[in-house]
């Protein structure tokens, strides 16, 4: 392709978002932001991104972490954000929680390592931020309390623990297990210099047709006061992000709190503040997470919506959601990071546009026209690695052409 001129790539750009049928138009060259977030994701549930397998030796654990945080290094990412509790279990040395499973195969096995003070040391070493993730109320992916090790606290509190979907999870209804999971969660934040705390999309589990997630027991005890039981959950959802804030600035100042829900809060057929979707999963209705509420109030430093649609899909536009975020954003004090589904690119099983290398590297063009949005974070980690049909390739030559410091 020969040289272009900086105004045929705006127009080809314009072109495509306004649905013009050459899909294959170049993206707009965005502004080299100096700041921004470029972040990605590490999943260690079910040992998706790190460690490659359970039963390594501590020493071929170490090698793959560092592994993926050169590879982070030489996207010009700046951030790397480490799930450090993936089931109720910890990637550390933890007073409240056993070791994860995911490290030696046997929960509660001591790898021999510590993971967690191993990838905030080498990340800072990297320039680079080292996000902990923690998944709040999962349990575990399976039913049989009998499969945890012994000493598991949901062993030792049963009334605690639901079983829903095919999962264990903690009851975010009892005060008990709120108090319980932030101390778990945030032992990490006070052994650690970690940049942030992350939580993922999953209060409330995700609706699982036929079936009920039995609180009916807290609800009687607790949920006076409040006009039905889908209100009383959004309040212990509240509580436990409010809670979490404010614990984190006592213990250390200047460590973020960031989120990363579902992409969609509303639909806009539920609520006329809600986004022009059609999604089947609302995080207000579904999750019981009010995650709007959160922006505006300025719970939260920094929130992640899962905007992992390409431009153009029918339920969730990605062009749609861009704006309807960045205003919710607007003077809120929050800052607007978006989740990229870089996993889907080159996916057989998926729509046509991730197909097209070029489709990710079109959602920060797009992005970068509203000013509320200050960087992407990409799902995950092995994707980034095996970057399928160069996609990612594609969004560094056309985006990160300089490094870039973390939005502060």
């Amino acid at each position: 392709m020969g040289r272009l001129s900086r105004r045929t790539f705006a127009l080809a750009a314009l072109a495509t978002l306004a649905g013009a049928p050459d899909a294959s138009a170049v993206p707009v060259v965005r502004r080299r932001a100096v700041t921004e977030m470029r972040g990605v994701w590490v999943a260690t549930v079910a040992n998706r991104d790190w460690p490659s397998r359970p039963g390594m030796t501590a020493a071929e654990q170490r090698t793959e972490l560092i592994a993926q945080l050169d590879l982070a290094v030489r996207d010009r990412l700046n951030t790397v954000i480490f799930q450090v509790r993936p089931t109720a279990d910890a990637m550390w040395p933890s007073p409240y929680e056993p070791w994860s499973q995911y490290l030696t195969g046997t929960q509660g096995r001591n790898p021999g390592w510590d993971p967690l003070k191993t990838a905030v040391e080498e990340a800072h070493a990297r320039g680079l931020e080292l996000h902990a993730w923690f998944n709040p109320y999962r349990i575990a992916n399976h039913t049989d309390p009998t499969k945890l090790v012994a000493s598991h606290p949901a062993r030792k509190h049963p009334d605690w623990v639901v079983v829903y979907g095919g999962k264990l999870y903690y009851n975010p209804g009892l005060p008990q297990v709120r108090a319980f999971v932030q101390d778990a969660m945030l032992d990490a934040v006070a052994k650690y210099p970690v940049d942030a705390v992350h939580f993922d999309d999953y209060f409330y589990p995700y609706p699982v047709a036929g079936q009920t997630f039995d609180d009916d027991a807290a609800y009687d005890r607790y949920g006076s006061g409040f006009p039905n039981r889908a209100a009383w959950r959004r309040d212990n959802i509240d509580k436990l992000v409010r809670e979490t804030a404010a614990w984190i600035k006592r213990t250390r100042p200047g460590t973020a709190f960031g989120i990363s829900p579902f992409g969609v809060w509303r639909n806009v057929a539920t609520d006329p503040l809600g986004s022009d979707t059609r999604a089947g999963v609302q995080t207000y209705d579904d999750l019981h997470a009010d995650t709007r509420k959160w922006v505006r109030k300025n719970w939260i430093d920094y929130i992640v919506p899962q905007l992992y649609w390409n431009i153009g899909f029918a339920a969730a536009d990605y062009a749609k959601l861009v704006p309807w975020w960045a205003e919710v954003a607007k003077d809120s004090g929050t800052r607007l990071y978006l989740g990229e589904a870089l996993y889907k690119a080159g996916d057989p099983a998926q729509p046509a546009a991730w197909q097209d290398p070029a489709e990710l590297s079109r959602h920060l063009s797009l992005a970068d026209r509203r000013e509320e949005v200050d960087g992407h974070v990409y799902f995950a980690a092995k994707d980034v690695a095996a970057d399928r049909i160069g996609a990612m390739a594609r969004v560094v030559a056309d985006h990160y052409q300089q490094r870039a410091r973390v939005p502060r």
